[in-house]
C-alpha cells in the first residue's frame, strides 16, 4: 500500500502545480488585444498569478494593485470610462502583459441555438442569410469588435475559453451570427460607440442548458429539466443501435408507401443538452466581464409537446440567472420570438411563443416579433436583417433611452361585447393595420369550452372585434395560434402583432 501511495504523490503534486506556482501572471482570454470595456461602469480586470504575488494593472492613466490570494486569483477594478480609445492596458506582476487596441465602448452578449448561431456565410447546403455574400464583402466595420466563443459542454463552471477578440473584416464576419452582426451594426452607427459583440450560440440546445446549477437546482418548479435529461440519456444508451432502427423503419415505410415515421431530433453531442452544462462552459467563463445587455434567439428546441409548457418557468428563469451571475443589475435582455416553421404535430411552437410573451412581465425585457418572416420548410430563415433590426429597436428604447417604437401590438385584455371579444393592445403606434390590406388573418374564438374556431376579426380603432357564429357566448381569443401561422396585423410603425391567447394560463400541447 505504502508503495501505491508513494508512486501516486508526483502525479497527484502536478495536479496542483498550476493553481498553487504559476511562473507568471495571466489574463483569460476574453482579455485580449482589440476587445471592448464597457462604458461608463467600473473596469473590471482578474486573472491568475503566483499566491501573494503584487499585480498592478493600469488604463487610460488609472491605476489599481492587489495581491493574489492563496489560490493565485486576482481581480481589480479601475475607475469607469467614457467611450474612447484605442488604449493600452498594462499588467505587471513577476513578468508583464501588453494588451494593446483596447476600446471603450458598449458590450452586448450574444446567445441562443442555430437561428443565433447562423453565420454571414450561412450553414452550407441548408441555410443561407439574405444577400449573405454581398454583407461579407461590406463587413469591414472598424466601430465592430467580435469574440466568438466556440461550441462547449462542461459539467462544472469554467473560468476560461480558448477564444480572443477580433476586428470585424471579412473574414471574421463571415463566421460569426448574422443576427448579432446586423444589430451591432445598427447600435455602432447610431450610438457611435464601439460595440463588442460577444457570439456564444450553440445550434439545436435547449433553454436548460444555458441556466447555471445553481438556480436549477434551487427551485422546485425547475425539477422537470432533470426527469427529461434522464429520458434523453437512457434513449441515447445505444445510439448505433438506435440509428440503424431508425434507418430500417424509414425504408420499410418507403417500400410500403408510407411516409417515414417521425423520430425526435437528437443532438450530435448529447453534453450539450444536459441542464446548466453550456452555462458552465460558454457564459461563465463571461460573467465578470461587464455588459451592455443580452440578445438571445432560442426556443425551437424546447417545443417538444412533451415539455413545451415548461418553457414558461424555464425562460424567466434564464433571465434571472443571469442577471444574478453577472451582479449588474437588471440589464436589458432582449430577445427573438421563434418565427414560424411547419414543423411537425409533434411539436408545438405557439405554446413557445406564448411563453416568451409572457416573459415580458420581467422586468427590462423586450421581444423582437418575427411572424412575419419565417420559411415554412426551414427552420433557418434567411432574413437576419430584420431580426438585428428589431432587436436593435428594441435596444434604443429600453438600454438608449430614444422614444421610438420598438414593438408590435402585444395584447393587453379582452372583454364581451355581445357576442363578440374585443381585444386591447399596447403598442398601437400609427394605429392597427391589416398589412397587405384586407381582412384580418389568424384569429380564433372558443366559448368556456375552450374549443376554438376560426373566426371573423376587425379594427376598431385600437382594439379588434373578434366574432363568430358557431360561438355565440365567446370566453377566449387567440391569435396566431400554430407552428406556421397565416396572419397579418400589425401596427402603423410596421411590426408585427404577436400571436397570443387570452386564457389565463397557456393550455397544454
Amino acid at each position: 500500500m505504502k508503495k501505491i501511495v508513494f508512486a501516486l504523490l508526483p502525479a497527484l503534486t502536478l495536479l496542483f502545480v498550476p493553481a498553487c506556482t504559476r511562473a507568471e501572471v495571466t489574463v483569460p482570454h476574453i482579455l485580449s488585444s482589440h476587445m471592448v470595456l464597457q462604458r461608463n461602469r467600473p473596469i473590471h480586470l482578474w486573472g491568475w498569478a503566483n499566491p501573494s504575488e503584487e499585480v498592478i494593472a493600469t488604463l487610460h492613466g488609472a491605476s489599481a494593485s492587489t495581491k493574489a490570494d492563496g489560490l493565485g486569483h486576482w481581480s481589480v477594478y479601475l475607475p469607469p470610462e467614457p467611450a474612447g480609445g484605442p488604449y493600452t492596458v498594462t499588467i505587471k506582476g513577476t513578468n508583464t502583459i501588453t494588451i494593446t487596441d483596447v476600446m471603450i465602448g458598449d458590450v452586448w452578449f450574444a446567445s441562443g441555438q442555430s437561428n443565433m448561431e447562423l453565420p454571414l456565410m450561412g450553414f452550407p447546403g441548408s441555410a443561407v442569410v439574405t444577400n449573405g455574400q454581398q454583407e461579407i464583402r461590406n463587413a469591414t466595420q472598424p466601430e465592430l469588435r467580435l469574440l466568438h466563443i466556440p461550441d462547449k459542454a462542461s459539467p462544472y463552471p469554467q473560468q476560461d475559453q480558448s477564444a480572443s477578440w477580433t476586428l470585424c473584416t471579412p473574414q471574421t464576419a463571415a463566421s460569426f451570427s448574422a443576427a448579432a452582426y446586423f444589430f451591432g451594426r445598427e447600435i455602432a452607427r447610431r450610438e457611435h460607440v464601439t460595440v463588442g459583440l460577444i457570439d456564444s450560440s450553440y445550434g439545436g440546445t435547449p433553454g436548460e442548458a444555458w441556466i447555471s446549477m445553481d438556480t436549477i437546482g434551487s427551485d422546485a418548479a425547475l425539477m422537470p429539466v432533470f426527469a427529461y435529461w434522464a429520458h434523453i440519456s437512457d434513449d441515447h444508451v445505444d445510439t448505433a443501435r438506435i440509428a440503424a432502427e431508425q434507418k430500417r423503419e424509414a425504408a420499410a415505410a418507403k417500400a410500403a408507401g408510407k411516409p417515414a415515421p417521425w423520430h425526435m431530433w437528437a443532438p450530435g453531442d448529447l453534453d450539450s443538452w444536459a441542464p446548466a452544462w453550456l452555462y458552465n462552459a460558454m457564459v461563465a467563463p463571461a460573467i465578470h466581464y461587464p455588459i451592455k445587455g443580452v440578445i438571445w434567439y432560442q426556443g425551437e428546441t424546447n417545443s417538444n409537446v412533451e415539455r413545451a409548457a415548461m418553457y414558461q418557468r424555464i425562460f424567466p428563469a434564464l433571465i434571472h440567472d443571469w442577471r444574478k451571475q453577472w451582479q449588474e443589475g437588471s440589464f436589458p435582455f432582449l430577445f427573438v420570438q421563434i418565427a414560424p416553421f411547419t414543423s411537425v404535430p409533434q411539436e408545438d411552437w405557439a405554446v413557445i411563443r406564448e411563453a416568451q410573451r409572457r416573459t415580458l412581465s420581467v422586468a427590462n425585457t423586450a421581444m423582437a416579433v418575427t411572424i412575419d418572416i419565417g420559411n415554412p420548410t426551414n427552420v433557418h430563415p434567411a432574413d437576419k436583417q430584420d431580426v438585428g433590426h428589431r432587436l436593435a429597436l428594441a435596444a434604443r428604447a429600453l438600454a438608449y433611452g430614444e422614444h421610438v417604437e420598438y414593438s408590435g401590438p402585444l395584447y393587453r385584455q379582452a372583454t364581451v361585447d355581445g357576442h363578440s371579444m374585443q381585444i386591447w393592445f399596447s403598442h398601437t403606434t400609427g394605429g392597427l393595420v391589416a398589412k397587405g390590406g384586407g381582412p384580418l388573418k389568424g384569429f380564433e374564438v372558443a366559448g368556456p369550452d375552450h374549443t376554438f374556431v376560426p373566426a371573423t376579426a376587425k379594427i376598431d380603432g385600437d382594439t379588434v372585434l373578434v366574432s363568430s357564429p358557431e360561438v355565440p357566448d365567446p370566453a377566449y381569443v387567440r391569435y396566431g395560434w400554430a407552428n406556421y401561422p397565416v396572419v397579418n396585423l400589425s401596427n402603423g410603425a410596421g411590426l408585427p402583432a404577436s400571436p397570443f391567447t387570452t386564457e389565463k394560463d397557456i393550455p397544454k400541447p
